[in-house]
C-alpha cells in the first residue's frame, strides 16, 4: 500500500513559514530521533537557505544511542548546522537551545536585538513539547496523534529570545516509500493514510535484522521467528488478539506492536542509519 498523507492545512503552513521566514535568525528543526533523515522535510531546507539551523533530534531516550551520535556528526559536518540529541519534556536538555541560538547568531539576543527562531518540523515530533519545555509553561496543543499544531504562534522566552512555532509540514509527494513507512511506524503518519498491518510488517522486518535480542527480550522469545510475518502472528498469540475461531486477529496484533515501537517498550532502537543510501531506497 503506497502511503500519502497531507491534510488541506500543510499548504497553508508553508505559506506561512515562506513568509515568516525572512525575519528569522535561526530555524531549530525538530526532528525524530530515530529517524532523522525521514523526518526531515526537505522542503523545508530549501525554505531556510542559508540562515544557521539546530537539527534537535528529539525523542532521543526512544532511539538507539550509538545511531544517534553517528547522526550527530553527519549533520556537524554541513554548513551552519549543529545537531543536539534531547528528550524536549526535560528542562535541562531543551535549555541547551537558546544557548546553542546565541552562538550561532552572537549578534541577536541582547538588549535592542532580539533574537527570532523559528521552530519547525513535521507532524508529531514533539514540537509542542519542546515549546512548553522552553517556556517553562504549557503554551502549545500537545497530543500523541499527528497534526496537532494547526495555527502559527509567536512566544517570548523572556531572555532576549522570540519563538515562532508552525503547524506541522510534511510534503505532500512522499516518493520514498521507505521513508513514508518509517514514519508511519514512528506515528508521524495520519491513521487514515496509512495500513496497520503492511506498516507493522515493514518494523518488525528491520527490528529483526538490526534488534533481534530486543524483540526477544520484550516477547520471551527463545529464538525469532523466520520472517516478520510470523513475528506478528506469534505476538498476536502471545498477546491475546485473537479473533473468533482462535485465529489471530492481524490489525490488533499489528497496533499492538506499533503502539509499544513508538512507546519505547521494545527499547531504544533506531529506523535508519547514516551511511545507508536512504535517499534512493523505495518498496518494490
Amino acid at each position: 500500500m503506497k502511503i500519502e498523507w497531507y491534510p488541506g492545512h500543510m499548504a497553508k503552513a508553508k505559506r506561512q513559514i515562506t513568509e515568516v521566514m525572512p525575519k528569522i535568525d535561526v530555524v531549530i528543526e525538530v526532528l525524530d530521533a530515530r529517524l532523522p533523515f525521514s523526518s526531515a522535510n526537505p522542503m523545508l531546507e530549501k525554505l531556510r537557505g542559508n540562515k544557521p539551523c539546530i537539527k534537535v533530534l528529539n525523542k532521543s531516550d526512544l532511539a538507539d544511542s550509538k545511531v544517534t551520535s553517528a547522526w550527530v556528526k553527519y549533520f556537524d559536518q554541513q554548513a551552519g548546522v549543529k545537531a543536539l540529541p534531547i528528550d524536549s519534556r526535560k528542562r535541562s536538555a531543551a535549555a541547551q537551545i537558546p544557548k546553542l541560538c546565541r552562538r550561532l547568531v552572537p549578534h541577536r539576543g541582547v538588549p535592542g536585538k532580539t533574537l527570532r527562531a523559528m521552530v519547525i518540523g513535521i507532524p508529531n515530533v514533539g514540537k509542542s513539547t519542546l515549546i512548553n519545555t522552553l517556556a517553562g509553561k504549557k503554551i502549545a496543543r500537545v497530543g500523541d496523534k499527528p497534526a496537532i499544531t494547526t495555527c502559527p504562534q509567536q512566544i517570548d522566552l523572556r531572555n532576549g529570545i522570540h519563538l515562532a512555532d508552525t503547524p506541522g509540514l510534511l510534503w505532500p509527494d512522499i516518493r520514498n516509500q521507505k521513508s513514508a513507512y518509517r514514519l508511519a511506524a514512528s506515528g508521524a503518519i495520519g491513521e487514515g493514510g496509512m495500513d496497520y498491518p503492511s506498516v507493522a510488517l515493514f518494523a518488525a522486518e528491520y527490528l529483526v535484522k538490526h534488534y533481534p535480542g530486543q524483540l526477544a527480550r520484550r516477547y520471551d522469545l527463545t529464538e525469532l521467528p523466520d520472517n516478520a510475518s510470523e513475528l506478528i502472528e506469534l505476538i498476536g498469540r502471545r498477546r491475546g488478539c485473537l479473533a473468533a475461531g482462535g485465529g489471530v486477529d492481524r490489525l490488533r496484533a499489528s497496533e499492538l506492536f506499533l503502539r509499544e515501537l513508538r512507546a519505547g517498550l521494545i527499547g531504544p532502537v533506531s529506523l535508519e542509519m547514516p551511511g545507508e543510501d536512504v535517499e534512493q531506497e523505495d518498496l518494490p
